[in-house]
C-alpha cells in the first residue's frame, strides 16, 4: 500500500507523536494551519468517512473518543476544532481517514 499515513504507524516515516493507544495515533501536521494542528488517524487503513459503514464505524468511534485527550495533551483548554475533508471536492489530501484537531487562539469564524 502505498498509503503516507500506514508508513507512519508502520514506524517507515518519522512523525512527532502526540497520542497513541492500540487503535489510534495522533501526530502534528507538517504543515500546520493552527498553532497547535494534530492529526488523529485510526492505525486501520479505512479511506475517508465516505468508507465508514457498520463493519468500521467503530474505528472511527475510537479515533474520536481519542480526540479530547488529544487536545487535553495539546493544551487546547480553551476550545478547539475537529475537521476531517472527505475526496476531492472536499480537498482531502491523504486518503486515509484523519481529524484535523486545530487550536492554540482564537480561530476564525470561517476557514478557507
Amino acid at each position: 500500500m502505498d498509503c503516507i499515513f500506514c508508513k507512519i504507524i508502520a514506524g517507515e516515516i518519522p512523525s512527532s507523536k502526540v497520542y497513541e493507544d492500540e487503535h489510534v495515533l495522533a501526530f502534528k501536521d507538517i504543515n500546520p494551519q493552527a498553532p497547535v494542528h494534530v492529526l488523529v488517524i485510526p492505525k486501520t487503513h479505512i479511506e475517508s468517512v465516505d468508507k465508514l459503514d457498520a463493519t468500521n464505524a467503530d474505528i472511527a468511534a475510537k479515533v474520536l473518543a481519542a480526540v479530547p485527550a488529544v487536545a487535553r495533551q495539546s493544551g487546547l483548554t480553551e476550545g478547539y476544532r475537529v475537521i476531517t475533508n472527505v475526496g476531492k471536492h472536499g480537498c482531502q489530501s491523504v486518503f486515509h481517514l484523519h481529524f484535523h484537531v486545530l487550536g492554540g487562539k482564537q480561530l476564525p469564524a470561517e476557514m478557507s
